[in-house]
This record gives C-alpha cells, structure tokens and sequence, in this order.
C-alpha cells in the first residue's frame, strides 16, 4: 500500500514520458552508418503523415509539424521530417483511406496502430522491410526484436515482412486489479482473493459509505463497456477468465484448436455475473457510456472503488491523486479456481516504408539511435527527448521530475514517429514499480495472449466488422439486462453462421501450418 504523495524515481517519468528521440547510426554496421551520412551537406528529407492524439500537449506556439524534436532530428541526424498532413486520431483511417483511393502522394514512412495497416499493406505501394531490417538495424533493435520475434507474424506475407513492428514493453496491457486500500481499512475488509470475497466487498463499496462522507455516492467497479470488454483501462476480460475464457481473442482450447473466446460456454456465465452486478448498482448504469478515459477518471475522482487496468496507472494518470491510498492486487479466482485476463504482445502498431523512400536508411538512422541511447536508459537521450520540455537541470543537476520543468512539460514522445520511442520488451522488469510487478508476475500464467497473429483471414476481412458489432451489441444489451441471458446462445448461433464457423477454420489452418514450422 502506498500514497501518490511518494516521490517518484528518475525512471518513473519514462513510463509517463516514454521520452523518446533518434539520432545517427549507433551500432548498426559501419558501411550501411555511412550510407545514410549527409556528409554535413543538406538535410535528407523524410516525409510521413500523422495523427493528432488527445493528449498531445506543446508549448511556445509549436505544432506536430514544427517542435523541438523535428529541430533537432534536423540537425542532429541530417533527418527533416516533412509532413505531408496531419488530421485528428478520430479520423486518420478515413483520410488514410481517402489518399489511396485518390492516389495521393505516399509518404516515405508511416506509422500507425490501426488494423488500416492491412489495407496499406494490400495497396503495394509499400516494400517489404525484412531485408532493410536485417542489413540496417542495429544490433541493439535487433536483439530486442528477437526477444518476441512471433510480433512480426501479422505483417508478413508469404514469408515476406512488409511491416516493421513498433516494440513494446512485456505485460504493457495487462490488467491487475487497483483497489482503493483506505476504503477497505476504513471497513476493516482484506483485498478480496475469490469471487465471493469481491462480491462482499463490491457490496461494502456501495453499500458501505467507504469514503466515510456519510452520503451514498460510490460504486464498487469502473468498467469501460463503451470501448467493449477487452479494452486497456477500465477492462472487463479478467471477469471472464474468472470462468475459464479470455473474450475477443483468439484461445487455445481443450482439443488443442484454437476457439474464439467470446463464443465459450464460459463468456455465458461471466455476462450473467455482469448483469448481475448493474443490477445490484455494484457497475454503474453509466458504464455503457463510459471509455477508458472516463472509467479511470470515476476512480480518480474517488467515485469506485476498484478498477483494472495497466500497471503503469499508477504513474499515469493515478500520479497526481492526493490523499489517497491504493495499490494493484491478484486478479481473484472464479468458483473454479480459474484466474484469466487478456495478454498483451508487446507491439504498438507497425511502421511501413514506401516503394518510393529513395534512401530507406535514413529511417534506420533515426530509430538505432532510439535504440542505442535511449532504450538503454545511455547516452544524450537519458533523461528525456528535450531540456526544458520533458527534463530539466534543478539545482546543477538533471531531473525527470515534471513538476519542475521550465514552462510546464510536455511528452516529446508523443512528436516521434515510433510513439514511444524505442523500448526493449524485457526492459519493464527493472523500470516497473515493484509491488505491481509483482503482482503481475504472481499470476503470469493468467495472461492469456491472442493466440492468432497472422493476417486477417479472407472471411475476417470480409465478415470481421460484422461479427464485432454483434457481439458488442449483444454482449451490452445482455449486460443491461435488455436482453435475456438466453440470448447468448443465439449470438454464438449468428456468429457461427455469418461468418465465424469459416473464419475458425481458416485460423485453424494457419495455427496448423504454424505448428509444423515451430
């Protein structure tokens, strides 16, 4: 247990920051160092596109197309990332769509987190990248790449990789379940272990004025219903891997195929235990409505109770509540004995390069030195992207403290092109905060990853919309109690029928071809 006023190691803000920059070659080869060398000529012009993000922030009239870090690729790297539009995260596929279909200019490099990359994949107008990655990429990237090398599955075509996944850390979205530990004091209750235990608790959250304001105004559980429920903040699959299934993926079943997961015998049950909870006020009737956004707000706010998501939350954005007490805990067993969440393969979206990026090198240039400086926590880039945006020197020496930069700090981050910057996925072992990853790691059996990585079927392609929205329609509209508990067994009926019996089979298929190249 812990209080939020705690001061927080140099390393916290690079969970909150993930600082993020890219300068000359590192260590990839000598020859391939100098093929992207400007020779301190004029600049090499790299253009993108990209998608402006609600929690992009910047200071002294800067914009995604001119900051700090665009200025100091430039002089830097000899890199000048051009633009070629920008437009809001909300309607990037349509505008991305938009430019194929009118044919409009292709950028050099694009990154994006969007299923659209399958599309962008299937327009031609993009190489295959394995070649460049096997003779441009550092041996820092490389090494990280080869920790979970299955993340280049979903891009790769014919045994050919047309995609360039975007590292993440391991466990990045994996949910635990954050409690408010002053409330269950004040009730003289112990972190809960069993269903029946959270049951009694949920029900003392509600019901048992926790706060201590004298006044019924809390509920138990945020969840964020409004984005489905496997989502990273606010989620729900944890519920049903009470009862032995991880929903919207892909699991491996009794018989050794795969199935999918919202379809199990299991997900029935967990929607009745749902539906069982808004009916006794332990959700909030809200929770339709609610995104993750808005489900980790009510938790801030001191609304609920509990909450699962990311072990980062406790940087971001639970960092900044005040007086009051809280920590992550095991996920609790179901009747069964079962405990289950959703796992999550560390990739965040992929980068494409263009048939038409004269010198592709020059994108290696910029993202060896994310990984041969800043992964590593070495060099320049150890305390952040920028002085004076996301670190600054306090009193002679460097501080990743946000409180104290010059001006207010802003995520640098958020300006580069990988997100994140670079990561290495073991890496959030030593840069986690211990008690979480503990917790994590106690239960790292329960992380239940989506077993099919491959490329959209063909009847996915076709049907995969589909089938999603007739299952969160049917899933919510069970939940709220609309519809009978019985309805599921119709869903699975219509999902089976439309679509899903075909798809199983064409997943099983490359599970099986999968197998035999092991």
């Amino acid at each position: 247990m812990f209080r939020m006023r705690i001061l927080r190691p140099a390393w916290v803000l690079l969970l909150m920051l993930a600082a993020s920059a890219c300068s000359a070659g590192g260590a990839g080869q000598a020859e391939d160092r100098d093929a992207a060398d400007t020779g301190g000529g004029e600049p090499y012009v790299m253009t993108t596109v990209g998608a402006i993000t609600p929690d992009m922030t910047f200071k002294y009239g800067e914009t995604l197309e001119n900051n700090v870090h665009l200025r100091w690729a430039e002089n830097r790297l000899g890199i000048r990332i051009r633009y070629l539009w920008t437009v809001p995260s909300s309607i990037f596929e349509t505008k991305m769509r938009l430019e194929l279909a009118t044919k409009g200019e292709v950028p050099d490099v694009i990154a994006t987190r969007s299923t659209i990359i399958q599309e962008l994949i299937d327009s031609g107008q993009f190489r295959e990248v394995g070649s460049l990655f096997d003779r441009y990429a550092s041996e820092t990237w490389k090494k990280a790449m080869a920790e979970h090398d299955d993340v280049w599955e979903a891009f790769t075509r014919d045994g050919r990789r047309y995609a360039i996944p975007i590292l993440d850390y391991e466990y990045h979205s994996d949910p635990v379940l954050w409690i408010r530990t002053d409330w269950l004091d004040r009730l003289g209750m112990e972190p809960p272990a069993t269903l029946d235990e959270l049951e009694a608790v949920m029900r003392a959250f509600t019901f048992g004025d926790p706060d201590g304001n004298g006044r019924h105004d809390t509920t138990a559980l945020a969840v964020a219903l409004g984005s489905g429920v496997s989502t990273h903040i606010g989620d729900s699959t944890w519920i049903f891997g009470m009862f032995g299934t991880v929903p919207a993926q892909w699991n491996v079943g009794e018989d050794g195929r795969l199935v999918y997961g919202s379809i199990h015998p299991g997900a029935k049950q967990a929607l009745a235990v749902m539906r069982e909870w808004l009916r006794q006020g332990f959700i909030s009737h809200e929770a339709e409505l609610m995104d993750g956004t808005a489900a980790q707000e009510a938790f801030i706010q001191g609304k609920v109770g509990m909450i699962a998501g990311p072990h980062w939350m406790v940087y971001w954005p639970f960092g900044d509540m005040k007086d009051a007490e809280f920590r992550a805990i095991p996920l609790p067993a179901g009747p069964d004995g079962h405990v289950a969440r959703r796992g999550s393969l560390p990739r965040n979206g992929a980068i494409l390069i263009s048939k038409g990026m004269e010198k592709p090198e020059y994108f290696f240039k910029y993202q060896n030195f994310l990984f041969d400086t800043y992964a590593l926590r070495e060099g320049e880039l150890k305390y952040g992207l920028a002085e004076n945006y996301d670190w600054s020197y306090v009193n002679g020496r460097p501080s990743t403290d946000p409180k104290l930069v010059p001006g207010g700090y802003v995520r640098v981050a958020n300006y580069t092109l990988t997100y994140d910057g670079a990561r290495i996925p073991s890496r959030w072992r030593t840069e986690g905060q211990p008690n979480t990853v503990e917790v994590l790691l106690s239960q790292r059996e329960a992380s239940w990853i989506d077993q099919y990585r491959g490329a959209p079927t063909p009847t996915q392609r076709e049907k995969g919309e589909l089938l999603r929205k007739l299952e969160e329609e049917t899933f919510r509209q069970i939940i709220y109690g609309r519809l009978p508990l019985e309805a599921f067994d119709d869903f699975v009926q219509r999902w089976m029928d439309n679509g899903g019996r075909q798809i199983t089979e064409e997943v099983n298929a490359w599970w099986e071809s999968r197998k035999g190249t092991a």
